[in-house]
C-alpha cells in the first residue's frame, strides 16, 4: 500500500507566489528521485459552511494562521515507507535542498508534517 508524507504550512499571503516557485522546484526534485506524486495546494475555501454536528476545526485554526496568512496543504506519494525513506535520502543530498533557497517564504517552525500509511487507496 502506498505511503504519503503530508504537510500543513502557514504562508504569509504576500509570499504565496514565492512559495509556489519554491514548491514547483521542490516537486521537480522529489519526482526526479522517484516520488510518485507531488501536490501543493494553497487555501481557497478555508472556512466552509458545515451542517450542525459536522462543524469542526478549520485549517487556519489548527495551523494557527493569523490575519494576512493562509494555509498550504501538500503531500508527496511513494510506493511504500521504505521507498519514501530512499527518495528522501536522495532529496536531502540534492544541492537545492542544502541552503540554496534562502530565506524560506514561510516560517519553517510552524510547519506540521508526518508520514501516513494509506489504508484506502482507490
Amino acid at each position: 500500500m502506498r505511503y504519503v508524507d503530508g504537510f500543513v504550512i502557514v504562508v504569509p499571503e504576500g509570499n504565496v507566489e514565492a512559495y509556489r516557485k519554491l514548491a514547483e522546484e521542490s516537486g521537480r526534485i522529489w519526482k526526479k528521485y522517484g516520488a510518485l506524486e507531488y501536490v501543493e495546494c494553497i487555501g481557497d475555501d478555508l472556512n466552509p459552511e458545515m451542517p450542525g454536528e459536522m462543524k469542526g476545526v478549520t485549517f487556519p485554526e489548527i495551523a494557527g494562521a493569523k490575519p494576512g496568512e493562509t494555509v498550504a496543504f501538500s503531500f508527496i506519494v511513494y510506493k511504500s515507507r521504505e521507498h519514501r525513506d530512499e527518495v528522501n535520502a536522495k532529496v536531502m543530498k540534492d544541492p537545492f535542498m542544502n541552503g540554496t533557497v534562502q530565506p524560506m517564504p514561510f516560517d519553517v517552525k510552524r510547519t506540521a508534517f508526518g508520514g501516513f500509511k494509506a489504508i484506502v487507496d482507490l
